[in-house]
């Protein structure tokens, strides 16, 4: 079990049935009136925001989420196929689990596979990414008077902004949380 009044970020509960976790958390205490605290919290199954104030005293039970790394193999269609690092067993996760930063990941990468008693709700990738400019357009000399930036497409297919010196082929180091380029690898 877990008080309202121990709520940091990150910690999971169950709620009315549904696994909540806490994205940013503060405790009020107003000069008049009971101290409460105001939370965001995410379903981490759907993966609705709200907002919600708690009293600090009310109490919910702990929800343990797994967080198993696991090896993505290949796509089929709208399956993702990852493979357990121990038992070597493949799974088959729909792309609709998959989260928008994951057009970033390329085959034979490890993930960290999320479920909650056995169901698979997320999948979360490295937080960087080693990945080969396949196309973009050259830069010029001289163009250089700003942190000027242009579009290039990757070898898994994502496109981000780049600086005018990177070229096709080179290798760049991408930050897949905010899909920003990093630096040269």
């Amino acid at each position: 079990m877990v008080s309202a009044g121990d709520f940091r970020n990150g910690v999971t509960f169950d709620m009315d049935g549904n696994v909540y976790q806490i994205i940013e958390f503060q405790h009020v205490k107003p000069g008049k009136g009971a101290a409460f605290v105001r939370t965001k919290i995410r379903n981490v199954i759907t993966g609705a925001v709200t907002e919600r104030t708690f009293n600090p005293s009310d109490k919910y039970p702990t929800a343990y989420i797994e967080r198993k790394d696991m090896e993505y193999l290949y796509s089929d269609g709208d399956l993702y196929y990852f493979m357990d690092q121990e038992t070597y067993e493949n799974i088959p996760i729909n792309k609709s689990i998959l989260s928008d930063n994951f057009k970033f990941v390329k085959e034979n990468t490890v993930c960290k596979i999320l479920s909650y008693k056995g169901s698979v709700f997320g999948v979360e990738p490295p937080f960087f990414m080693e990945l080969e400019v396949t196309k973009t357009d050259p830069g010029f000399a001289g163009n250089t008077a700003t942190n000027t930036l242009k579009p290039a497409t990757l070898e898994t297919g994502a496109e981000i902004k780049v600086p005018l010196f990177i070229n096709e082929g080179d290798m760049i180091r991408v930050d897949t949380r905010t899909g920003e380029y990093m630096e040269r690898a």
